[in-house]
């Protein structure tokens, strides 16, 4: 499997240069297209992800019997994008305190989670759901309820879930209810990309994933 828009294999071994982590936000298909626009971001791909099954196939996530969750593996030069960079997006581009559903979707499979490869991740990344959930108590929402998670295996979607939003034909779906809630700067975070790349995220949009086009944003 290649990847419809960075044209590299969907299962490419990292670079001495390049991390992964794993992001569950709601369907993964808005979820993915937003996070392979990022620059730096070498690689993208769906899959299932925190449960107890093996080889998973969708119809049985779908059905709750598996335990995992719609994820979204990204790789990323650390040269040209920080994981901060990462979890600005992923904060901010669903609502994290909504349990076992996202928007209209409901079902353990639709849960948020973030499933850490790399244990020096550890601690920016709970730094940075503290800071989001100051954030989000002073606009009247509820508790985080991300589950993290370390080492989990991730398993590959179907061909078809792979960058479904640039497939032709496909159709225009994203469940995800952005909080417009922005996570600012917070301790250890080092963002590296320009205050500019973030207009291409208006969350005051309904559904502005789906409103963008599909090529990788210059910076």
């Amino acid at each position: 499997m290649h990847h419809e828009i960075l044209g590299k294999a969907l299962n490419l071994p990292l670079a001495s240069n390049e991390e992964e982590i794993l992001f569950a936000c709601g369907c993964f298909w808005g979820a993915e297209k937003g996070f392979w626009k990022l620059p730096g971001v070498i690689n993208t791909a769906v899959g299932y992800a925190g449960g107890h099954t093996d080889k998973p196939t969708y119809k049985q996530v779908c059905l709750g019997i598996t335990g995992h969750t719609e994820a979204v593996r990204v790789v990323w030069n650390n040269s040209l994008i920080h994981l901060s960079d990462l979890l600005k997006l992923f904060w901010e581009c669903h609502d994290p305190t909504q349990g076992n559903r996202q928007g209209n979707d409901n079902g353990s499979q639709y849960r948020s989670a973030i499933y850490i490869k790399n244990p020096e991740h550890k601690n920016l990344v709970f730094a940075s759901l503290e800071s989001y959930q100051k954030s989000l108590t002073r606009k009247g929402f509820g508790s985080i309820t991300t589950e993290i998670k370390f080492d989990q295996v991730f398993h590959f979607a179907e061909n078809y879930h792979q960058q479904y939003l640039a497939k032709p034909d496909s159709r225009p779906y994203c469940s995800a209810m952005p909080t417009k809630v922005i996570l600012g700067d917070f301790p250890e975070a080092k963002y590296k990309l320009k205050k500019e790349v973030w207009s291409h995220f208006n969350w005051e949009i309904n559904h502005c994933i789906l409103r963008t086009n599909n090529d990788p944003i210059q910076q």
